[in-house]
């Protein structure tokens, strides 16, 4: 092969290129590497082939590969900073479930109290309804009571006034008629005591002359019958004398 045939081209290396291999330490002195200028081009004997192009070629390959380690290396680290991040969400995710779950835990519990409490109050509102629903019920027949009562006295009072042709007025009614009627009938009672009692003693006065051989009644009912008699008493007594 003749050195007219080969295709000579100039170096394709940038100042990056250089940086990365100082980096790399592929060229520790600064003018290990010049960029072409007036040299003159290789002319290699018949048969003989340059192999700097090659080696240029493998060293370019050699620093993308290491350009490619660098960024498979970036997006590693990125991918991992990304993984942590969303096991921090998972980990924060499983902390609000946890919370949430104990939050609606509570509030169940303090549901279920909460209904424990108003079953409370609802039997003890239908145990108030009840007491309050028997109160009326004896109010009611305490009413029924006391009105049969007062209708009792009252015909009482009217029987006493028709016998004793006595009627009384209150001095201090109370404007209760339970009460004011039994006054009433107290009133009746008093006088009918203090009229037994002066018709006992007349009575117990009068039997030894009109009964004289016989004793006398130990109660007035019995005392005041007995002068209570078909026979003409007075008549018997006026014979005798």
């Amino acid at each position: 092969m003749a050195a007219e045939d080969l295709e000579w081209e100039r170096s394709k290396i940038s100042n990056q290129d250089l940086n990365m291999l100082k980096r790399l330490g592929l060229m520790k002195k600064e003018d290990a590497i010049r960029f072409p200028s007036e040299e003159s081009y290789p002319n290699p004997p018949m048969e003989y082939r340059p192999m700097i192009k090659d080696l240029i070629r493998i060293g370019s390959q050699f620093i993308g590969y290491r350009e490619y380690a660098s960024k498979a290396e970036e997006k590693l680290a990125e991918a991992n900073n990304r993984a942590d991040a969303l096991v921090q969400k998972l980990e924060q995710s499983e902390a609000a479930r946890k919370k949430a779950e104990l939050v609606a835990s509570e509030a169940k519990a303090e549901a279920d109290e909460a209904r424990a409490k108003v079953a409370s109050v609802e039997e003890l509102q239908k145990r108030l309804e009840d007491a309050e629903s028997a109160l009326n019920e004896h109010k009611t027949a305490q009413a029924a009571r006391e009105q049969g009562i007062l209708k009792r006295l009252k015909s009482q009072i009217r029987r006493t006034e028709t016998q004793t042709n006595q009627g009384f007025d209150l001095e201090n009614p109370v404007n209760d008629p339970l009460l004011d009627t039994l006054s009433y009938l107290e009133l009746h009672g008093s006088e009918i005591r203090e009229g037994v009692a002066n018709a006992s003693a007349g009575l117990s006065t009068l039997f030894p002359y009109f009964f004289p051989k016989k004793e006398e009644p130990p109660t007035f009912l019995t005392l005041a019958k007995s002068f209570n008699s078909s026979e003409d008493l007075g008549l018997k007594v006026r014979q005798k004398t």
